[in-house]
């Protein structure tokens, strides 16, 4: 399931050690307990919206609300930035552009 307790430990976990800090280290900075950062990690509690919150402050994370619907094209948008990949002309056009707007108000 997408937006899964699971995917959003292995996301966490991803960015601490992708900015190199231990769970100690992280405990320090968010005052969170080292074993509830390792339990938050192996997706063994329920994660608290404040907790999170934190994390991502410290983890230098943007937490988004994205419409459901519009969620495939945000992942695409952040799978594409992490490959390097800054929306080549050789790339197929997305489905849906913010320019596409510019059409709807000149229809006939």
């Amino acid at each position: 399931m997408t937006g899964s307790l699971a995917e959003t430990a292995r996301a966490l976990k991803a960015a601490r050690l992708a900015k190199g800090l231990s769970q100690q280290e992280l405990s320090a900075r968010t005052g969170l307990t080292q074993a509830h950062i390792s339990r938050i990690e192996n997706a063994a509690v329920n994660l608290r919206l404040s907790n999170l919150i934190e994390l991502a402050r410290v983890l230098d994370l943007e937490m988004t609300l994205v419409p459901r619907p519009l969620a495939p094209a945000v992942r695409d948008i952040i799978r594409s930035h992490r490959s390097g990949d800054d929306w080549p002309e050789a790339r197929s056009r997305p489905a849906y552009r913010l320019d596409d707007d510019e059409h709807i108000g000149n229809r006939t």
